[in-house]
């Protein structure tokens, strides 16, 4: 099992609540952050001190205050801190719980396990926690099921597609573009079938927001 960890959590409850969820595994050391600069310089101390840490739990979103951070999010955090320590594991512990959202943290950041804040979040962050530490992956079950149900793999045409509507191409600017480059489906209809399973897809209420969450998540 892990014997260093940092929590890293900006409310007072959760942060109490995670360390009291980890000292139940026999943790020996269990290290506390409110904010990701600090979290930062912990991780820095450790790695100097050559007794890094195992892994890192941390929230996705911080709240602002009087003091000024460097890094504003737990994904700033996951960042540098990755930068600094690359074998370092990491769980996200946090409200999000949008499925698409999720599987960028793990296509992008390459973290080890997602819990959502919740019902039976404790039992399922030990559950992710025990996962890590033996080398696997870790999505807790409603975000599972949400994956099951909500999975969908984008085509180079659907991202084709997206590019040029994120470039402002109307979408009967769209069509003749297709055309001109002889790409299948090019008609009208197509196109907005397509949209639609797209939108559907990202729980998207409109093209717009299906933009903005696809442009989020990096995908174009």
């Amino acid at each position: 099992m892990f014997k260093k960890i940092l929590i890293s959590e900006d409310f007072d409850s959760y942060n109490i609540g995670v360390k009291k969820t980890v000292e139940e595994l026999k943790i020996p050391i269990i290290d506390q952050a409110f904010y990701c600069d600090e979290a930062l310089l912990k991780i820095k101390r450790a790695i100097i001190d050559h007794q890094p840490y195992d892994l890192l739990i941390t929230d996705l979103s911080f709240a602002s205050d009087y003091r000024v951070q460097t890094l504003e999010s737990g994904e700033d955090l996951i960042l540098a801190a990755k930068n600094e320590q690359a074998d370092l594991k990491v769980i996200v512990f946090s409200i999000e719980n949008r499925f698409h959202k999720i599987k960028s943290m793990f296509d992008r950041y390459k973290i080890n396990g997602y819990v959502t804040k919740g019902r039976n979040d404790t039992k399922e962050l030990q559950k992710a926690i025990i996962s890590v530490n033996q080398n696997e992956t870790y999505i807790s079950n409603d975000n599972y099921k949400s994956a099951q149900n909500n999975l969908y793999e984008l085509t180079e045409y659907d991202i084709n597609l997206l590019k040029l509507l994120s470039q402002g191409y109307t979408q009967k600017e769209v069509e003749h573009h297709l055309k001109e480059k002889q790409i299948v489906p090019n008609s009208e209809s197509s196109i907005e079938k397509r949209l639609a399973l797209l939108r559907a897809s990202f729980n998207a209420k409109d093209t717009k927001q299906l933009l903005s969450l696809i442009i989020e998540l990096g995908i174009i």
